[in-house]
């Protein structure tokens, strides 16, 4: 088992350090990955030891700070409805969901958390975090235990009917201490929309948006020097988050290019995603050269080519949208609607407070696309401005609950791993 850096057994339960638990099963996209480095980035800290797991398969390619670490839980990606396969071993689900699940419980109860964060499904990925919940409220009983969600989740009619059928309300009732919701309750409410009952609503925390790294006008400039955008060019930056199910935007950005042959007046950089199947991302690039176009499968760090854009052009998913929120650059965004709303129902509610402009999937098309992105242009300071007024507090916020849960810590809470 890996340990955060500077840590290993001997110094794991010095009773100065406080010890976070962070799930994040990872089944596809980038997602998840992105908003739990996020929020482990800005937990961490000296005398704060932060562990990841993760079942993604890209998390070795992000730079892991100080103070955090990840263990790696076999890879699993959904067939379809509710089924899931093996993402990389030949085994069947139910032996790698077994692995999993054993590896999540061992991590518990050798790490030995302080606080463990579940992202996103209360449950885990096929309840496979159900069992370390109930070891813990246990065995443990002095850990924090709390379940972050994105501020939407999908239509609040299939969440509501999929929560009943896990008997998640229960669950939530008996086996979480809070509940954080990523977003403001004013713009979306999961309490009413998911009908949480009155004895868990008051476990709710609406943290606000979470923010990423601001970068600096320096950086700006050394983002574009580096893809030859000068200062009076305007730079245009499409990406499809993971890329998984991206190639519709990216089909009509490029049919864009083809069917308005006179100069556009944008240079552009296309970043498909590490999940883009490679024949279609080599089928893009090679359009992509044809229109001198700059195409990348991922960058490490987005938030750099956000901030130094001038209009993004992207799917409407909870991270991406919060870097864009962050760096204050214009979006168009073109939400996907299968096999969940929650990108769009997002997409109006942001746009309804004049943050974003965007598309309906099924309305795009390459002259809409050059319309808006022309339209978006010439009035960005409009969504500027928007964008200025708006608060992400998330981080702050759980960096606040997290003092208190340490102001709360019981001495000697160590259980053993029976």
């Amino acid at each position: 088992m890996r340990f955060p850096k500077g840590v290993n057994e001997e110094t794991m339960f010095s009773s100065s350090d406080y010890n976070i638990l962070m799930y994040s099963h990872d089944t596809y996209g980038l997602g998840h990955i992105r908003r739990t480095m996020a929020i482990a980035n800005h937990l961490r800290g000296p005398k704060t030891n932060i562990l990841i797991l993760t079942g993604s398969p890209i998390a070795g390619r992000f730079s892991f700070p100080e103070h955090v670490d990840f263990v790696r839980i076999p890879g699993m990606i959904k067939k379809k409805n509710n089924e899931y396969c093996s993402l990389s071993i030949r085994i069947d689900a139910k032996h790698a969901l077994k692995i999993r699940t054993d590896i999540i419980k061992a991590t518990a109860k050798t790490f030995q958390p302080d606080l463990f964060i579940v992202d996103k499904e209360p449950l885990g990925l096929k309840r496979e975090v159900l069992p370390t919940l109930k070891w813990l409220k246990k065995s443990l009983p002095a850990t924090t235990t709390v379940l972050g969600l994105r501020d939407i989740l999908d239509e609040a009619r299939i969440i509501r009917k999929d929560w009943q059928k896990k008997g998640v309300y229960r669950y939530l009732e008996n086996l979480y201490d809070e509940i954080w919701v990523y977003g403001e309750q004013k713009i979306y409410n999961p309490i009413e929309q998911y009908q949480i009952p009155p004895q868990i609503d008051g476990k709710v925390v609406f943290t606000g948006y979470i923010s990423r790294k601001k970068t600096d006008a320096a950086n700006r400039a050394k983002i574009r020097k580096q893809f030859r955008i000068f200062d009076d060019d305007t730079f245009i930056l499409v990406t499809t988050g993971g890329g998984g199910d991206g190639s519709e935007i990216l089909e009509n950005f490029l049919s864009l290019h083809d069917e308005y042959p006179e100069p556009l007046p944008f240079k552009s950089v296309i970043i498909t995603g590490p999940f883009m199947p490679r024949q279609k991302r080599e089928e893009f690039r090679i359009r992509a050269d044809r229109c001198g176009i700059k195409l990348l499968p991922f960058h490490p760090r987005l938030e750099e080519l956000i901030n130094a854009a001038d209009l993004v052009v992207t799917m409407g998913g909870y991270n991406t949208l919060c870097e864009i929120l962050t760096q204050r650059t214009p979006a168009l965004v073109v939400p996907r609607e299968s096999p969940r709303l929650e990108q769009l129902i997002r997409a109006e509610c942001l746009h309804a407070r004049g943050l974003i402009e965007y598309i309906p999937w099924s309305e795009i098309s390459p002259g809409l696309l050059r319309e808006k992105i022309i339209s978006m242009v010439s009035q960005s300071s409009k969504y500027k401005n928007a964008m200025e007024n708006f608060s992400l507090s998330g981080l702050e916020t759980m960096r606040q609950r997290v003092e208190v849960f340490k102001g709360n810590k019981k001495p000697d809470s160590i259980a053993t791993t029976s």
